[in-house]
């Protein structure tokens, strides 16, 4: 227990939940006659694949522990699914280690990699909130940076983002390659997260895996995967990690003793899921519809969208306090994260996320275009 706290008390070094302090704009939003139109998450709506629940309740009977490195069906599921759809070639299937959802990797990665408070995490600028959480819980410090900027002396864990939440931002291989190699110099792990890799609307995200970036080597490298966007399974928590052979069996060595396994009807709906690209092409169209339908309508209420080249979501300005375009946006029943959520450089814009049905995007559209 943290010193001067109490059983059931928040800790001091974890800062609160964002989306507690959205309470006030939620139940704005929600006032509106036509109901709240939630873009604030980033959470699937659409259908589960039927093949994939299907994969789910074919071992739903099996009795006994699933193994912490998952079946070898998995890991050569994904081995094949990342050379077919992204292009990394080269990788072994004992370096893939399935992962309850990515969330929990994020979080506890510095933890699982025995960092402490002689040790610095480098953050991207703008970064989904658990990277820094994951740090603070190892107790190590943390630094932010743009992309292309060196990660100091001392850096122990770089995490890196493209796609990028919140910005849809996509790395270009040359920026994510001088990243790696600045990283091995620096005695650095990267770990890339890529649960967006899919989504890329205006650029083509790549890998740290590819060759264009690793270098032909995956030393020193981690990417970290989710099939809750691409496939819908948010529910099941279904994500893997998967790069360098030494690191991923240090974390599976410490997985082991805390007891981290993914349950063996997801192992299979994950097989699925990897071996299909229908349902994956399906879904990306689905977003593709919704983002062109949220672009015009979120300029036209008058917000510039920025950087937003892929992913699932759309990076707006208006040139205000990002809470003042929260607020706004709420007289419409249209909820919205506030930038501020992701880095002191996200103070004046919002994230629009594409992650509601099409009845209700299309509420959203309907609604911007007239008063609030």
């Amino acid at each position: 227990m943290t010193r001067g706290t109490s059983a059931g008390a928040a800790r001091p070094d974890l800062p609160d939940f964002p989306w507690d302090s959205l309470a006030g704009a939620a139940r704005r939003a929600a006032a509106h006659d036509g109901g709240i139109v939630d873009l604030s998450v980033g959470t699937p709506v659409d259908p589960v694949p039927d093949l994939v629940r299907d994969a789910l309740a074919s071992v739903s009977r099996v009795p006994g522990y699933p193994a912490t490195h998952g079946t070898a069906e998995l890991r050569e599921t994904v081995v094949a699914a990342l050379r077919r759809r992204h292009g990394i070639t080269g990788l072994d299937p004992s370096a893939v280690l399935p992962t309850i959802g990515s969330k929990e990797l994020v979080a506890w990665l510095p933890t699982l990699l025995g960092l402490g408070r002689d040790d610095v995490v480098a953050l991207p600028e703008l970064a989904y909130p658990t990277y820094e959480v994951g740090a603070r819980l190892a107790g190590a410090s943390v630094v932010r940076l743009a992309d292309e900027a060196p990660a100091p002396a001392g850096t122990a864990l770089r995490w890196l983002n493209s796609p990028s939440n919140p910005t849809g931002a996509v790395a270009p291989a040359e920026v994510l390659a001088a990243a790696v190699a600045q990283a091995r110099e620096v005695g650095a792990v990267l770990a890339s997260d890529e649960c967006y890799l899919a989504l890329g609307w205006e650029a083509e995200p790549v890998s740290v895996l590819h060759p264009a970036v690793s270098a032909g080597s995956f030393d020193g490298l981690l990417a970290v995967h989710s099939l809750s966007k691409s496939s819908n399974l948010a529910g099941y928590r279904a994500g893997f990690v998967a790069g360098d052979r030494s690191l991923v069996g240090s974390l599976l060595a410490v997985r082991k003793h805390a007891g981290m396994m993914m349950p063996r009807p997801v192992q299979q709906a994950v097989v699925a899921a990897m071996a299909d690209d229908a349902h994956i092409a399906e879904q990306r169209a689905r977003y593709g519809q919704r983002r062109d339908a949220l672009r015009p309508a979120m300029t036209g209420a008058g917000l510039r969208i920025e950087r937003s080249e892929g992913g699932l979501y759309l990076w707006c300005t208006a040139g205000e306090p990002c809470r003042d375009t929260v607020e706004r946006l709420a007289g419409f029943g249209v909820l919205v994260a506030p930038g501020e959520f992701y880095g002191p450089a996200g103070a004046r814009h919002v994230r629009v996320a594409l992650t509601a049905t099409d009845e209700r995007v299309a509420a959203a559209v309907e609604r911007l275009a007239g008063p609030a």
